[in-house]
């Protein structure tokens, strides 16, 4: 018996389509703490479909993102309490198919929302009601604006104090947090200048309000900056740690901010970290008076929800481009059902994305999975 779904609905059984929710589902599983993502992840094959409680929702997952975070939470770096097996991945797209009483009062079968949440590579997550955002439909452009949007909003906000005419630097510009990084910035009437490892990604940079792109493949990032800009820049958007920190800390103007919203250059390394040259860290920033902020999304729940709903508005307004890379261009295709979430992580780690990294979890309407 399933005493704990609101029976006020006889549809509760059955998602919006007809098909009959079923007993068991797919869901990858960390099983081992390790850096290498294969080798941390199992894809269990028949894991039971979670009950939602009272206040929550049963979902099921039409899109999952791809965050270079998935790493650092395969390896244990967030919490070295947690021990395997534990679920996996931060953020879903997809329809309500069951709920309790109380989650009954906000929410209905077959509503679209999005949320974030550790367990999402899964066919199905309960998500507690307060944590879903309903949205208008399931589209994976929703799903970008979760995490990669909100980090890029929220730092920028409460870190960045930008302002016209400010010069800023995004490392990684055309990856799924970066895009947000440039256009958010440029809404401030900010220079913005984008590193990328393309000439294909640069073109979309421009497109989405670039002044200036640096291919690091083709062009020396140092001397672009010494050259072009002279008195140096006064924010930097930096999340690829190691080589590319050194350089945009040395690239700081007086007065000048580094935030730090990670460090993907090193989430594969069995440390996590790659050497930085920190040894003239205190000289360097006090010559400048230049700071460095860290920032990390969760510390900055409070205001997640005021972020969200204006990039949601500003997405619908037209405003926002929410690029998403389905994988279509990678050598086996595009990232569809939870098997190809290793090849999405792998493809991230290649530097292959032009936007965020989505997977689809297709759904046989009519049958048991």
């Amino acid at each position: 018996s399933r005493p704990i779904l609101d029976m006020s609905y006889s549809r509760h059984f059955l998602d919006f389509q007809g098909s009959s929710i079923p007993s068991s589902m797919k869901k990858l599983v960390v099983t081992k703490l390790s850096q290498n993502f294969r080798e941390a992840v199992t894809l269990q094959q028949d894991a039971p479909v979670p009950l939602p409680g009272d206040g929550d929702l049963l979902v099921r997952n039409r899109f999952v993102g791809i965050n270079a975070s998935d790493i650092n939470y395969s390896a244990g770096r967030y919490d070295a309490s947690v021990k395997p097996p534990f679920d996996v991945g931060f953020e879903g797209v997809g329809d309500v198919v069951a709920l309790g009483l109380s989650a009954s009062a906000d929410f209905t079968v077959g509503q679209a929302v999005a949320y974030v949440k550790a367990g999402s590579f899964a066919e199905y997550t309960v998500v507690p009601a307060r944590q879903a955002v309903p949205l208008p439909s399931v589209k994976p452009e929703f799903l970008t604006l979760m995490v990669s949007g909100a980090t890029a909003y929220l730092s920028l906000k409460e870190l960045g104090d930008l302002s016209e005419g400010k010069k800023v630097l995004v490392t990684a510009a055309a990856g799924g947090t970066g895009q947000f990084a440039v256009q958010l910035a440029k809404k401030a009437k900010c220079h913005i200048i984008g590193t990328c490892s393309s000439d294909e990604k640069g073109g979309f940079l421009k497109s989405i309000g670039c002044d200036r792109t640096i291919n690091y493949k083709t062009e020396n990032v140092e001397s672009v900056l010494r050259k072009d800009y002279p008195e140096g820049v006064d924010v930097v958007y930096e999340s690829v740690g190691g080589k590319m920190f050194d350089l945009a800390l040395n690239s700081l103007a007086t007065k000048g901010r580094l935030i730090v919203i990670g460090f993907i250059a090193g989430y594969q390394n069995p440390t996590g970290l790659q050497p930085i040259k920190a040894e003239l860290l205190p000289a360097k920033l006090l010559k400048k008076s230049a700071s460095i902020r860290g920032f990390f999304l969760n510390h900055y729940l409070s205001e997640y929800k005021m972020a969200l709903k204006d990039l949601l508005k500003m997405y619908e307004r037209g405003d926002l481009v929410c690029e998403v890379d389905f994988g279509d261009t990678s050598p086996e295709g595009k990232f569809t059902g939870l098997e190809s979430v290793f090849r999405a992580v792998d493809y991230m780690y290649m530097g292959k994305n032009i936007g965020k990294i989505v997977v689809e979890l297709p759904h046989s309407v009519n049958s048991k999975l």
